[in-house]
């Protein structure tokens, strides 16, 4: 039923015990995984529509991009790029179009290193109900978890991440501390309008939202990974 939506279940009660140690891994190894060259390409196009000034919007896994376009009608000055890897859910029908929306099937790891590596400094960046891998197990294939989260974090602005899992939003957080020195905290999230079609079911079903907010400084890449991620070399 509609408004009855699955509740996340979980042997965890609470952040992972590994948290700290695969985050801080992470963030003391150089991630050399190759780009694919659609995503390199969707990147180059995604960039065709920005002028180098407009403030840039990122909806990371934005599905059928019902926030992005919610974003773009929120932010009319941004550009905002709406990134999913599934050609099939960013092909579904839009109840509109917004001209500074773009959408991108990208691979999202891919997407956020190519951005970090050109120097390109995000306004806003939302993650928003992502899946939690819940199972203890897991824990890496959470964003927070994946080797690509310092460079997350590496792009700056406002970053927002929403759950309706609290021990996701509580790792995401504890995560964000461990890289940045700042512990944001963990919200309550009830909006008045919800902007994706799972916090529409989730608030509908009743289920507790949360959400973490971190304003960030851009860190730019070293130059030599901005180097062989340009020639596509994964050393």
């Amino acid at each position: 039923m509609y408004g009855n939506s699955y509740v996340i279940q979980s042997a965890q009660t609470g952040p992972h015990e590994k948290l700290a140690e695969v985050v801080l891994r992470h963030r003391d190894t150089v991630f050399r995984k190759p780009v694919a060259a659609h995503s390199r390409h969707a990147f180059d196009e995604a960039m065709s529509h920005w002028d180098g000034r407009a403030p840039i919007v990122l909806d990371a896994g934005c599905g059928v991009g019902w926030s992005t376009l919610n974003l773009a009608r929120e932010f009319p000055d941004h550009l905002v790029l709406g990134v999913d890897q599934s050609s099939d859910r960013l092909a579904r029908g839009k109840p509109e179009t917004r001209d500074n929306a773009h959408f991108v099937r990208a691979d999202l790891v891919d997407f956020w290193r190519l951005l970090h590596a050109a120097g390109v400094r995000v306004a806003r960046h939302y993650i928003l109900y992502p899946n939690p891998w819940p199972k203890i197990g897991q824990l890496t294939r959470r964003w927070h978890g994946m080797a690509v989260f310092p460079t997350v974090l590496a792009l700056g602005g406002r970053l927002e991440c929403r759950s309706n899992w609290q021990i996701y939003a509580e790792e995401f957080a504890l995560a964000v501390g461990l890289l940045t020195g700042a512990t944001p905290a963990v919200e309550p999230w009830n909006p008045r309008h919800a902007i994706t079609p799972f916090e529409r079911k989730y608030q509908d079903s009743g289920q507790p939202l949360y959400r973490v907010v971190i304003d960030l400084p851009f860190v730019p890449m070293a130059t030599d990974t901005v180097a062989a991620l340009q020639s596509g070399s994964p050393s």
